[in-house]
């Protein structure tokens, strides 16, 4: 809250009571996280649900959550990655808010983590366009995910209509063979839906990792969409923000006044 009084002293961080909870692996029940995150949403106070780690648990809650957003939480933007993928890909699929694939505030720990942290905010307030990835063409659709999240994903009621899109995946320490394993599994049920392309993001901190770029540039080479290989971007700083959806010539530049951004354990 230091870093972002210091950069961004026009936004307010609001730090939800239910990251504070504890049951088992997760930061409270499944009513308490579906509760928390639906009253933030339909928060008129609140701009913007800011992630604040992956998001144990995010799956379990994702369906019903949505299903109870209000008006105002169409108008929000929503940012993290990894289980919290679970949540964006479901607003996605049903239209709700601006969501986005980026770093969240438990990078501040991590190498780069202030870096990266700073790049949401811009985000989050400004909508600049330098926190965006590279590249990213006018009038094209994309899509984000962490590979294990979006695999797993596959075949339920929280994956988002992927035709059209460039899907760009990224994953951190997984084993070489789990990702070969997410590979198959998400391109076999991909396969035929349209997608537009898919582009190896971020993929980092792979154990054995002897020859591992290679490998993983390699499970990209088989039949399927067409893949489009880019930088491997440093995995450790989450740097890059990828937003879902339709790029827009001016989707960078329009800026917002945000009051409150509501940070969100789930």
């Amino acid at each position: 809250m230091a870093l972002a009084a210091r950069t961004h002293p026009q936004a307010e961080l609001v730090f939800a009571e239910q990251c504070f909870s504890e049951q088992g692996h997760f930061a409270g029940s499944d009513t308490q996280r579906t509760d928390s995150f639906v009253s933030l949403a339909n928060d008129p106070d609140i701009d913007a649900i800011w992630f604040a780690r992956g998001g144990y648990g995010a799956a379990r809650i994702a369906e019903a959550a949505v299903q109870r957003l209000n008006d105002v939480a169409h108008r929000k933007i929503y940012l993290g990655y990894s289980d919290a993928g679970n949540l964006l890909g479901a607003l996605y699929r049903a239209g709700i808010g601006q969501v986005a694939h980026g770093p969240m505030p438990s990078d501040i720990g991590r190498t780069g983590g202030e870096e990266a942290v700073v790049r949401s905010l811009d985000w989050i307030v400004h909508r600049l366009a330098h926190t965006l990835e590279p590249g990213l063409v006018s009038g094209q659709k994309y899509a984000a995910f962490n590979l294990m999240t979006l695999a797993m994903m596959t075949g339920t009621k929280l994956i988002p209509d992927l035709h059209g899109h460039i899907l760009i995946i990224e994953e951190i320490s997984e084993y070489l063979y789990a990702f070969d394993r997410a590979m198959f599994h998400l391109c076999s049920n991909l396969a035929g839906q349209g997608l537009a392309g898919i582009r190896l993001g971020g993929v980092d901190d792979i154990p054995e990792t002897t020859g591992h770029l290679a490998k993983v540039r390699k499970l990209l080479s088989n039949d399927g969409p067409e893949r489009m290989q880019s930088p491997i971007w440093d995995g450790q700083k989450s740097a890059i923000m990828r937003k879902t959806g339709l790029c827009r010539s001016d989707c960078c530049l329009s800026e917002i006044s945000i009051a409150e951004a509501a940070v969100f354990l789930d």
